[in-house]
C-alpha cells in the first residue's frame, strides 16, 4: 500500500483583492446605496475578500447603462462583429483558465480537477459556440429577422458560479441584448474576474454589467421596469416567487430550477461502467447539481450486486482540500447549506432507511460532508423527494420497466434522468415515458453548449444551450 501524497494546486496564479466593487458601465464602482458581503473559503472559513453588495439605485443604474449600451451600441451592431468580441472573450478565459480555476475551486470548495477539466473548457466552448451564432440567427429557423429582445436580468447559483455566467451571458450577446447579471452572493469572485476579462477583450461599456449582492438584489433586478427579459437558475422556491414578480408584464422569463433525478439501473447493465455513472451523478461538485441523480433505482435481481460494488468504489474517493488534484470530493458551499444537508440525512435515518458512509476523515475546519447513501428508502421519505443539494443518494428498487418509470415520475420535478441497460429498445421505450427534460443513456451529466438543456413541471421551464437556447434571447 502506497502512502498518500498530496498534489496541491498552487495558489500564486491568483492575485485577490481586498475588496471588489460593482461592475458597471465598463468600470468597476463603488456601491450608491448597498453594503458588503464576506466572501469565505468554504475548505477553510478563511476571509477571501469583501464584495459590494448592490441596492436599488445600484440596479437602477446597471440596468441604465445596459439600456443605453443596446439602443446606441450592442443592438445596431452587426452579428459579425459582435461574434469577433465573443471570440475575443472565449480565447481570454481560455489564456487565462488556471487562474479561473484556481479561484473557482477556493471561493465555491469543488475540486480543482473538475473547474480545471470540466468547468472550464465548457464556459469557453460556450462563448466559441455563441460566437458562431451571432452572424447567422437569420438562417436559424427563427423567421425573417430575429430580434433582440433588449437588457437581459440573469441571476445565477453558486454551486457552478462561472459556467452558469457562461451560459446565460454568451447566448444573450450573440444574440445582440446586454446584461445585468446577478452572481450568487457567496460565490462573486469569479464573476468579477470575468468583469476585468471583459475589459481587457475591449467589450463596450455597459454591454455586461455585474451587480453583486444577496437576494434583495436580485429581487430589486428582477422587479426592475426596464428590463426586458429575466434568466433565473437557482431554487424552486425562488423560482416561483419570480414567476409571480413577472407575471402581467412584457417580461419574458426562462426558469432552471431544482431536480430529483432518477439514476435507472436494469440487470442487464454493464455495472462497473453503471456504478462509475452513479458516481459520477451524485458526488461530481459534491452533489450542489440540480440534475444530480440522487435517486437510484436498482432492479431488484441486481441491487445487492450493484450496491456491493457501489461502496467499494465510494472508499476510494478522497474528501478534503479542494486544491489537492487528488481530490474527488471537495467541501459544501456553505454553512447553511451543510445545515440543510444535515438536516434532510437525519430525517432519512429518523424515518427509517439504512445509512452508509464509507471511513472519512474529514478536515476540521470548513463545512464538509462525508458521501452518503440510504438503503431500504420508500417513495415516502423526504430524502426521496426533497432536493438534497448534497452528497447523498437514495437507493430504490424496482421489478419492471414500468415500475420503474411510475417511481422515476413520482416527483414534483423533471430536470434529468439516467437510464443503464443494454437493450436500445428499451433506451428509447423509456426516454419517451420519462417525464424529464434531459435523459442520458448509460452515461451522466454530459453537456455540450450544443445541446439544449431544461426541465419541466416544478424543474422550470425554457432551455439554455444549443439553437432552442437562443430563442429565448430573441423576438421571434
Amino acid at each position: 500500500m502506497f502512502e498518500y501524497a498530496p498534489a496541491p494546486e498552487s495558489r500564486s496564479v491568483v492575485r485577490l483583492q481586498p475588496a471588489y466593487g460593482l461592475f458597471v458601465d465598463g468600470e468597476f464602482v463603488d456601491p450608491i446605496d448597498g453594503g458588503s458581503l464576506t466572501s469565505i473559503n468554504p475548505a477553510s472559513e478563511e476571509v477571501l475578500a469583501e464584495v459590494a453588495s448592490g441596492g436599488v439605485d445600484d440596479v437602477d443604474r446597471a440596468v441604465r447603462a445596459a439600456r443605453t449600451a443596446y439602443d446606441r451600441v450592442w443592438g445596431p451592431m452587426p452579428g459579425r462583429d459582435r461574434a469577433k468580441y465573443l471570440f475575443r472573450i472565449a480565447r481570454l478565459i481560455q489564456e487565462r483558465s488556471r487562474e479561473l480555476a484556481v479561484l473557482e475551486s477556493l471561493d465555491n470548495g469543488k475540486p480543482i480537477k473538475e473547474s480545471r477539466d470540466v468547468d472550464l473548457p465548457l464556459v469557453a466552448a460556450h462563448f466559441f459556440y455563441h460566437a458562431g451564432w451571432a452572424d447567422k440567427l437569420d438562417h436559424a429557423g427563427f423567421g425573417p429577422d430575429p430580434q433582440p429582445l433588449g437588457v437581459a436580468a440573469q441571476i445565477i447559483p453558486w454551486n457552478f458560479p462561472l459556467l452558469m455566467l457562461a451560459w446565460k451571458i454568451a447566448p444573450a450577446l450573440a444574440t445582440g441584448n446586454t446584461v445585468v447579471l446577478k452572481p450568487a452572493e457567496t460565490t462573486s469572485l469569479t464573476a468579477l474576474l470575468f468583469a476585468e476579462i471583459c475589459q481587457q477583450a475591449d467589450l463596450p461599456a455597459g454591454v455586461v454589467n455585474i451587480v453583486t449582492g444577496a437576494g434583495e438584489t436580485g429581487r430589486a433586478l428582477v422587479e426592475h421596469h426596464d428590463v426586458d427579459k429575466v434568466a433565473f437558475t437557482g431554487s424552486t422556491e425562488v423560482g416561483k416567487a419570480i414567476a409571480r414578480a413577472v407575471a402581467g408584464t412584457d417580461t419574458t422569463l426562462t426558469l432552471e430550477l431544482g431536480g430529483k433525478a432518477a439514476n435507472i439501473v436494469f440487470d442487464d447493465a454493464p455495472v462497473d461502467q453503471a456504478v462509475e455513472g452513479i458516481v459520477n451523478g451524485i458526488f461530481f461538485n459534491q452533489g450542489h447539481v440540480c440534475c444530480a441523480g440522487s435517486r437510484l433505482l436498482l432492479q431488484e435481481s441486481v441491487a445487492d450486486q450493484v450496491l456491493a460494488s457501489l461502496k467499494r468504489r465510494m472508499a476510494q474517493l478522497r474528501v478534503g482540500d479542494p486544491l489537492d488534484k487528488n481530490t474527488d470530493i471537495g467541501a459544501i458551499n456553505s454553512a447553511a447549506q451543510l445545515a440543510r444537508i444535515r438536516e434532510l440525512s437525519d430525517a432519512g435515518t429518523a424515518e427509517g432507511a439504512q445509512r452508509w458512509s464509507p471511513p472519512c476523515e474529514l478536515p476540521d475546519r470548513g463545512f464538509w460532508f462525508a458521501p452518503t447513501i440510504f438503503t431500504g428508502v420508500t417513495q415516502a421519505h423526504r430524502i426521496a423527494r426533497e432536493e438534497i443539494f448534497g452528497p447523498v443518494l437514495s437507493v430504490l428498487t424496482f421489478r419492471t420497466p414500468a415500475e420503474a418509470v411510475e417511481k422515476a415520475n413520482n416527483t414534483p420535478y423533471g430536470l434529468s434522468a439516467g437510464v443503464w441497460t443494454e437493450k436500445g429498445s428499451r433506451m428509447l421505450w423509456l426516454a419517451d415515458r420519462l417525464r424529464a427534460g434531459v435523459v442520458w443513456a448509460n452515461t451522466f451529466n454530459k453537456f455540450d453548449p450544443t445541446s439544449p438543456f431544461g426541465g419541466y413541471q416544478e424543474s422550470g421551464y425554457g432551455r439554455e444551450g444549443g439553437r432552442h437556447g437562443l430563442e429565448a434571447y430573441l423576438n421571434v
